[in-house]
């Protein structure tokens, strides 16, 4: 079999389409590259569907954490604290068993869903990080521009979409950078969290796997993944990077703070 022909076999297997039986004997390069790359579109899918929908929670949780209502800002610092608090990998394992609790007593809901159910727990995870994030920039806002902004009449949600907004993302927006590549990063845990995969779909570490199993070599399928992970961190780099130019278009070169990269070590 030429290594085309295993693109078009395997390239959208992860998701449904292509051969359903996975390759056992004499494996190939061609196959390892092909099939670890389709697992990765389910990473993908992970971490732009939790960044979106976490990026607003984290937003909410942040405004609720800086409110002066007990009534928002209790309930913000205790569900940032609880997920910022326990292990991600922890996370995973309670949510599975309390979704399957769920199908057992026949509440089936979306919720029971593998795919759903991990996706939740990382839109949480990463609202609870992105939401300290954003809060330390609403505590950092420049008091001068604040007073600017009551001298010119700003008040309410007109000074929130004008002042407060720009300038607590644009303070935010390195440190949230870091946060996007963790993220994408830790959705190579949902192999592990007990999520199956369904007829063999699974991730990009889901393959490699297999493919170390099967060769007996780990040394060809996980250098794949990462180099996988690396180029797409890259991506993230640069997408994020177009963001930050963006948000501090008006300052001058010298004065726009840059995107550096940290990884977290230890969540």
């Amino acid at each position: 079999m030429s290594c085309w022909q295993t693109v078009q076999d395997y390239a959208l297997r992860s998701i449904g389409f292509g051969e359903r039986l996975l390759p056992k004997t004499e494996i190939t390069l061609c196959e390892q590259v092909t099939l670890i790359g389709s697992g990765l579109m389910w990473n993908v899918y992970f971490a732009v569907l939790a960044l979106f929908f976490g990026f607003f929670l984290a937003c909410a949780l942040a405004l609720g954490k800086n409110a002066d209502n007990k009534w928002l800002c209790k309930p913000s610092q205790w569900f940032i604290f609880l997920f910022r608090g326990s292990p991600l990998f922890v996370q995973f394992f309670f949510a599975y068993f309390a979704f399957l609790s769920l199908k057992k007593l026949g509440l089936v809901t979306w919720l029971t869903s593998a795919q759903a159910g991990a996706l939740l727990v990382l839109i949480f995870n990463t609202a609870a990080y992105s939401a300290e994030i954003f809060y330390g920039a609403l505590q950092a806002l420049p008091k001068g521009e604040m007073e600017a902004a009551d001298a010119y009449g700003f008040s309410g949600w007109k000074k929130f979409r004008r002042i407060v907004w720009p300038a607590m993302l644009r303070l935010a927006w390195p440190g949230y950078t870091n946060e996007a590549i963790f993220l994408f990063h830790a959705t190579a845990l949902v192999f592990f969290s007990g999520f199956p995969a369904w007829q063999q779909r699974g991730d990009a570490l889901y393959y490699a796997n297999y493919f170390a199993d099967k060769t007996f070599n780990p040394f060809v399928p996980y250098p794949i993944l990462a180099l996988y992970f690396i180029l797409l961190t890259l991506v993230i780099i640069g997408v994020f990077g177009l963001i930050n130019r963006r948000l501090n278009r008006h300052l001058p070169n010298a004065q726009r703070p840059s995107i550096k990269v940290r990884p977290n070590l230890i969540r």
